[in-house]
């Protein structure tokens, strides 16, 4: 069965593909990518976020993801005084994607942009550790993800059902 995207999620896929990353299908591909030095790893928390524990994805990005994640966090950090978000998926095989849509229905069918190395989640009810639903830090990392996408830079998409933003990574 072959599903089509979004017109929504089509513009996430095609940035997703521009990196000359292929289709991520399982852990040898993501060690392949990691070894030729095309993926960098995500530390666990820099200035402006945290990395939750990852059950479905991997710590590893392309370069320019890794660079727009701390733009980002980095931006939210200094309009927020200090606070972090909380980064709750990067970089995911075929493999993890089948795993996690047996426990998240809003989970892409087929093939996401995480699939490719340049997409992130980050969630909007968790803030500086602490999972509650905070208005005001919910609008500031929104405000920072919308100078970031009329800049060229990203694309996002607010996922309800998950609370969470989706970022894909633009090839600028």
């Amino acid at each position: 069965m072959k599903v089509e995207p979004t017109a929504l999620y089509k513009p996430h896929l095609d940035a997703a593909k521009s990196f000359g990353i292929k289709l991520l299908k399982d852990s040898k591909s993501v060690e392949k990518y990691i070894h030729n030095g095309k993926f960098h790893k995500i530390k666990k928390s820099g200035k402006g976020y945290r990395v939750q524990k990852l059950d479905y994805s991997r710590a590893w990005m392309v370069p320019k993801g890794k660079l727009m994640l701390e733009k980002i966090a980095a931006r939210f950090s200094k309009e927020t005084n200090g606070n972090t978000f909380t980064v709750s998926s990067l970089t995911r095989t075929l493999e993890d994607q089948c795993r996690l849509r047996r426990v998240n229905s809003n989970a892409a069918l087929g093939i996401s942009s995480h699939n490719y190395g340049n997409s992130f989640d980050i969630s909007y009810v968790r803030f500086n550790d602490v999972l509650k639903y905070n208005p005001k830090m919910e609008s500031a990392l929104e405000k920072v993800l919308k100078y970031y996408n009329d800049a060229g830079k990203i694309y996002y998409i607010k996922e309800r059902q998950q609370s969470c933003f989706h970022i894909t990574v633009r090839n600028y």
